[in-house]
C-alpha cells in the first residue's frame, strides 16, 4: 500500500502520517511506502518496514505531480490548500492551490491511468451559503459566500465527474470546524475558535472576533483524523454516485465553548478572551451554516464527537505529559 499525502506539513498531514504510522495499514493492507508533499519539508520520521520520502513542493507549479503519480499511490489524502481568509484575501493564490492545483491532480490521475486510487479530498462547510433551510443535509444545494467555498465546491463537482467517468475513485469530506487546534493562529477565519480555548489554557489572551451568539459546526482533531481513513477504507459501492458528504459535527456557539472553558479552568481563563469585533472575520464565519443532519456519513460508519465538552476534555487529555500543555489547575 502506497500512500500520498498532500499538506502533509500541515497540522493535519502531520496527525494523519503519525495515526497511519502507528496503524502500519489501511484498506486492510499494510502500508509499505508514504509519499509527503506541502510546500515545505513535511518531517518524516523513521518507521521499520515503512518507506518514507518527503518532497518540498509548490503544487500549482506547472507538471508539480508527474513524478509523484508515476509512482501510482493507491490512496491520496489531498489536504493541501490555502485557507478561508487568505484566499478571500488572494483570489489568485486560492485559485492557483485550492482549484488550479486540484484540477491538475486529477488530470495526472487521469494521465497516469489511476482509476482504482482512491482520493479522499478535505472539503469544507464553507461550500454553502446564502439562503439556507434552518438544517442542512449532504443534498442541500451548494451556494457557497465566499472564494474559498467556491473553490472548494468546484473542486468537489470534478471529483464527482472524474469519478463518474471512472478515471478516480474520488470521496470528498465536508469537513466541520476543527477545535481545538494545537500551535497559534493561522490564516482560517475560524482559527480564533482554537484560540478562545487554547490560548487561555496556557495563561495567554485571546481574541474572539465573533458575537458570543455565533453558531458553529465543529468537530475534534482526532474525530476528523479517524473520518479521513475511514474514508479511504469506504468502498465505491458504499459511497454511491454522490461522493461528497458532510461529517457528523456537532452545533456550539461561542456562548457554549467559553463556559466548557469556564468549567474546565475557571473564570478567571475565561477572562482572558477579549471581545473584539472584526466585521470580516465575523462576516465570514457568518456565512457557513450550522446546522446539519449528517445521514450519509452516519449511514457509512463516521463517528462525531458527542458534546463539546468531549471535544475540550479530548484537547486537555492529550495536552498532558508527553504533550504541548498541562491541564490547568482549578
Amino acid at each position: 500500500m502506497h500512500i500520498l499525502i498532500t499538506g502533509a506539513a500541515g497540522f493535519l498531514g502531520q496527525r494523519l502520517l503519525h495515526q497511519l504510522l502507528q496503524r502500519q495499514t489501511l484498506c486492510d493492507q499494510p502500508i509499505t511506502h508514504m509519499t509527503l508533499v506541502d510546500q515545505s519539508q513535511a518531517e518524516a520520521p523513521e518507521t521499520p518496514g515503512i518507506s518514507l520520502e518527503s518532497h518540498a513542493i509548490d503544487i500549482s507549479a506547472p507538471n508539480a505531480f508527474d513524478t509523484l503519480l508515476e509512482q501510482r499511490p493507491d490512496v491520496i489524502f489531498h489536504l493541501a490548500a490555502v485557507v478561508s481568509a487568505a484566499a478571500e484575501a488572494d483570489l489568485d493564490l486560492g485559485m492557483a492551490v485550492n482549484f488550479d492545483a486540484t484540477r491538475a491532480l486529477l488530470e495526472g490521475c487521469r494521465a497516469h491511468q489511476l482509476s482504482e486510487t482512491r482520493l479522499v479530498m478535505a472539503s469544507s462547510v464553507a461550500v454553502y451559503g446564502g439562503e439556507l433551510p434552518e438544517v442542512l443535509d449532504d443534498m442541500t444545494a451548494l451556494q457557497p459566500q465566499t472564494s474559498y467555498g467556491t473553490q472548494k465546491a468546484m473542486c468537489e463537482l470534478l471529483i464527482n465527474d472524474y469519478s463518474r467517468r471512472e478515471l478516480i475513485d474520488g470521496r470528498v469530506l465536508r469537513l466541520p470546524t476543527i477545535v481545538v487546534r494545537p500551535g497559534r493562529p493561522n490564516a482560517a477565519a475560524s482559527s480564533f475558535a482554537s484560540s478562545i480555548l487554547r490560548e487561555p489554557l496556557n495563561q495567554q489572551e485571546a481574541i474572539c472576533p465573533v458575537p458570543r451568539d455565533q453558531a458553529m459546526f465543529v468537530m475534534s482533531p482526532a474525530r476528523v483524523i479517524d473520518a479521513l481513513m475511514h474514508g479511504a477504507e469506504l468502498s465505491s459501492e458504499a459511497l454511491g454516485a454522490f461522493r461528497a458528504l458532510i461529517l457528523p459535527g456537532i452545533t456550539t456557539d461561542v456562548t457554549e465553548m467559553l463556559e466548557a472553558l469556564s468549567e474546565t479552568a475557571g473564570p478567571e481563563a475565561v477572562a482572558r478572551v477579549r471581545h473584539e469585533p472584526d466585521p470580516r472575520i465575523a462576516s465570514l464565519v457568518a456565512s457557513w451554516p450550522a446546522r446539519f443532519t449528517p445521514r450519509k456519513a452516519e449511514r457509512l460508519g463516521f463517528i462525531g464527537d458527542q458534546s463539546f465538552r468531549e471535544i475540550l476534555d479530548a484537547h486537555l487529555s492529550e495536552s498532558e505529559p508527553g504533550g504541548s500543555a498541562e491541564r490547568p489547575s482549578r
